[in-house]
């Protein structure tokens, strides 16, 4: 674990200690967190881990399209930990515990987009037990966040519980408009866009369980309301006629549209839920109440809520923005993990994770 930073707000504060860093893995999401540490005023950029052979060696300015900055990918592990880094942003497509667990113990905080890390109480027994004994081993912490579960599932909630005496219900709608998205293989082969309507395959209901379930169990603790149960569900919406997007057309009558939503349970009643709303068209039977992309927030307490952000985005221009909405997030709460205490650090531990902007 790290000395905390400075705030550069307190009054006759130091200059923000500089944390030294590195990517872990340069997909959609980490190239633009690679970008977002160069171009951080208190990171630097140190090392880059990827698994392509045909990135090892590349500048990590062309991974990420900024000038070059003279630090090399490498797909070593022994090389990363070399560098004695503060603090990994980890954001591979898989999950490897080992690698996780060597880093930890060797001294190195991680911040993480992974989903495994939001709440210990939700983790695999096992898998928690490695992880806080290497993070008590290294003196290190681990903290996962992004944009959705994190920022709209913890952050946003968690704020707007502030000003309540009394939460009867959170409710949080996430909306995805897909029409311009051309990614057949994704929407017709594994989300089943255009065909006809069946059963939702487990996989996906228990995939979203165990994305949001825990932000939902943390959120209900911290507020005095821990839930009894997590249920998930979904339906899917028909189109009332033929239509055209940029993956292909959807037939009249197959699906155009689908939710799944996932519920805490207490007393035997709904008190908070997250809902993905995701469609390639509005003009669907039953009518649902589809937002442009982006999210609905709505709290029912002593203080009445009701919050939408939308993304003001041309959605033919959505894919080259939306991974700033995940990686600078992750990126903003580096310095704040390097200042925690050892272990799996979690929303509630954390202070706000504001922006360094300086």
């Amino acid at each position: 674990m790290t000395a905390a930073a400075v705030s550069p707000a307190v009054a006759g504060a130091t200059t923000p200690r500089r944390h030294r860093c590195v990517q872990w893995a340069t997909g959609n999401i980490g190239a633009r967190s690679l970008r977002a540490i160069i171009e951080h005023p208190h990171l630097e950029l140190v090392g880059v881990y990827v698994t392509s052979p045909e990135k090892h060696g590349a500048d990590a300015g062309d991974l990420c399209g900024v000038a070059t900055v003279g630090v090399k990918a490498t797909d070593s592990v022994d090389d990363i930990i070399a560098l004695t880094p503060d603090c990994v942003v980890y954001m591979p497509a898989a999950l490897d515990v080992d690698e996780v667990a060597r880093l930890l113990e060797a001294g190195i905080d991680i911040v993480t987009t992974r989903g495994e890390f939001h709440r210990p109480a939700s983790m695999d027994a096992g898998l928690r037990e490695r992880i806080e004994h290497a993070c008590l081993a290294g003196g290190t912490s681990i903290h996962s966040t992004g944009s959705s579960p994190g920022f709209i599932t913890e952050a946003i909630p968690l704020v707007l519980s502030s000003i309540q005496r009394r939460v009867d219900m959170i409710a949080i709608d996430e909306f995805a408009d897909l029409s311009r998205r051309n990614s057949p293989d994704l929407l017709f082969g594994i989300m089943g866009f255009g065909g006809q309507a069946r059963e939702f395959e487990d996989y996906r209901l228990e995939y979203l369980r165990g994305s949001f379930g825990p932000s939902l169990q943390l959120v209900a603790e911290s507020i005095g309301m821990p839930l009894d149960a997590v249920e998930v569900h979904g339906e899917v919406g028909l189109t009332t006629h033929e239509v055209s997007i940029a993956a292909g057309m959807l037939p009249a009558g197959s699906v155009g549209a689908q939710r799944i939503t996932v519920s805490g349970i207490r007393g035997g009643r709904e008190i908070l839920r997250f809902r993905a709303n995701w469609y390639c068209t509005s003009d669907i039977e039953p009518r649902w109440d589809l937002l442009a992309t982006g999210w609905r927030v709505v709290v029912d307490g002593d203080a009445p809520l009701s919050v939408d952000i939308n993304m003001p985005i041309d959605l033919d221009h959505m894919a080259e923005t939306t991974p700033g909405y995940t990686a600078n997030r992750a990126v903003n709460a580096v310095r704040h993990v390097c200042a925690a205490a050892p272990g799996i650090r979690t929303s509630v531990d954390l202070p706000q994770i504001v922006p360094d902007l300086s």
